[in-house]
């Protein structure tokens, strides 16, 4: 089912489930989504693209997080949390770090990196490897350079 499909599924769920956090957060992820097909409408909205967006929105909701703690602001950290949950429903799983481990490992072997120059070559295989599962960039960094190090 198309993610805009299932958002408007998941929009009437939480209308007739009076379910107010969920509900502004499948707008906010709708309008988001509408807003990218609209800026370019000769490209149609990939699957990659909608991921690429919720990602984003992932982003933003842990940097805000984090804000919001920094300043003293628990409650409103708590509902950034709480968002980003429902916002990473809509994404696939996210890759285990045996899965990261296996894609750094085939990725160095396939390229054939001996050196921290070539980390971004390897990240780029590596991601390539674990297509189609939610990978945090940050953490996939990390790995390849403990690897290469």
């Amino acid at each position: 089912m198309p993610l805009l499909d299932q958002l408007q599924k998941d929009l009437v769920a939480a209308m007739k489930a009076k379910d107010e956090l969920r509900l502004g957060v499948v707008r906010m992820v709708k309008t988001a989504l509408q807003k990218a097909a609209v800026v370019d409408p000769s490209k149609p909205l990939t699957e990659a693209a909608e991921q690429q967006i919720l990602k984003s929105l992932v982003k933003q909701r842990v940097e805000s997080a984090e804000m919001f703690r920094t300043g003293g602001r628990e409650e409103l950290a708590v509902k950034e949390e709480a968002e980003r949950l429902i916002i990473e429903s809509y994404l696939p799983a996210f890759a285990s770090d045996a899965d990261m481990d296996a894609a750094v490992d085939a990725a160095v072997a396939e390229t054939g990196a001996t050196s921290a120059k070539q980390m971004g070559l390897v990240i780029k295989a590596a991601q390539a490897k674990l297509a189609g599962k939610t990978v945090d960039g940050k953490v996939l960094s990390e790995k390849v350079k403990a690897r290469l190090a």
